[in-house]
């Protein structure tokens, strides 16, 4: 086997290895339409640099989509272009009965009161399945640094997803003095 076929072959095993698990990494942050653009950009940048990928060639791929993402992101903003994405109309759709839906609703919203990069972190390892080590990879960041801000935004969504309690006051209101 010629050098030509071994790098073709390394890329094919990349490309059967990572693709389905990169393009579920877009579309949670980009509309369907537009995955499949930024994952064949980024197995683009991967074919170019084949030379050069790390061992584990799966964060790093998740690192250049997200690079892709936010460059993508800051064209838009350069150009002025509002993002809306059409949801169903409510009152169309027929109300959920399934067991565990009141549960799945409180993580919804709760997970949407969670910052963006609370979501991302959440997401690399819950969704995407990365170890600690790869997720930081994917951020830029060091493990260390990667470990506690995925603490803190557990801690956060915890808070979040704590039923809403009035505060209770030791003090007598002004109506029961």
């Amino acid at each position: 086997m010629n050098r030509d076929d071994a790098a073709e072959q390394r890329f094919r095993a990349l490309h059967a290895a990572t693709y389905t698990d990169l393009l579920r990494f877009v579309k949670r942050r980009i509309p369907d339409d537009d995955a499949d653009d930024v994952v064949s950009a980024a197995f683009l940048i991967a074919w170019r640099r084949l030379g050069e990928l790390p061992g584990d060639a799966r964060p790093w791929l998740f690192g250049i989509a997200r690079n892709i993402l936010a460059n993508q992101a800051r064209s838009r903003l350069r150009r002025g272009a509002v993002d809306v994405r059409m949801v169903a109309d409510l009152s169309t759709v027929e109300a959920d009965r399934s067991p565990g839906v009141e549960t799945r609703i409180d993580l919804v919203r709760a997970w949407w009161q969670l910052s963006a990069a609370d979501r991302e972190v959440l997401a690399l390892v819950a969704f995407d399945g990365l170890t600690d080590v790869q997720a930081a990879a994917v951020l830029g960041c060091r493990r260390a640094t990667f470990r506690m801000r995925l603490n803190r935004a557990r801690h956060r969504l915890r808070a979040a997803l704590e039923p809403a309690t009035e505060p209770t006051s030791p003090l007598k209101t002004w109506s029961e003095a």
